[in-house]
């Protein structure tokens, strides 16, 4: 089952984190984390067979990474480079042309969009992409912060909201109004 999208090739899906130290099991995990896997790859199949963009961006955090707990961060130890949770999860279907985005990779400064540090903006806007699709981990952190920094880039952006789960479930709502007030559109309805 995927969305209801219809997918061209001046669009990119962007997949937020979906790693895993952020699923069932992981350092950071994000309850039904894992549960997006196959609905996200539906996803991945329409946009590649449309001839959209696939981007899937990581976490990728040095050893005593300045947003870990030991360090005075909110965060427990997660995403370390080259360690099993921050390599992306195993049911994942990454085409192989997926650009990958690695994200808070220097030791003094944390990163929660995939905009942020990456030239992913300037990368896309080279490609001709105009309109952008935002899923993935976790809602309320780093899929906000890529979804906002899309419109604040200029992108169209549109959120696939049955296809992110949240840190806090609690949180949801308020992260919906803020995103629609910053011009993301929510997309709610998945194709029967």
């Amino acid at each position: 089952m995927s969305m209801q999208v219809k997918y061209g090739t001046a669009d990119a899906l962007i997949i937020v984190d979906l790693q895993n130290d952020f699923c069932e099991g992981g350092a950071l995990a994000v309850a039904g984390g894992a549960a997006l896997v196959p609905g996200i790859n539906a996803e991945i199949d329409a946009a590649r067979r449309a001839g959209a963009l696939v981007v899937a961006s990581r976490d990728w955090h040095p050893v005593d990474h300045v947003s870990f707990a030991h360090r005075g961060g909110p965060w427990p130890v997660h995403c370390v480079q080259d360690t099993p949770g921050a390599a992306f999860h195993t049911d994942l279907a990454l085409p192989e042309e997926t650009i990958r985005v690695s994200k808070a990779t220097a030791f003094d400064a944390d990163a929660y969009s995939a905009f942020d540090g990456t030239g992913l903006a300037d990368y896309l806007r080279d490609r001709g992409i105009g309109r952008v699709f935002v899923c993935g981990l976790a809602l309320d952190v780093c899929v906000k912060a890529t979804a906002l920094e899309a419109a604040r880039e200029g992108f169209t952006t549109l959120l696939l909201a049955p296809l992110c789960a949240a840190v806090d479930p609690g949180a949801a709502d308020a992260v919906r109004r803020e995103l629609e007030a910053a011009g993301v559109a929510i997309v709610d309805e998945a194709a029967p």
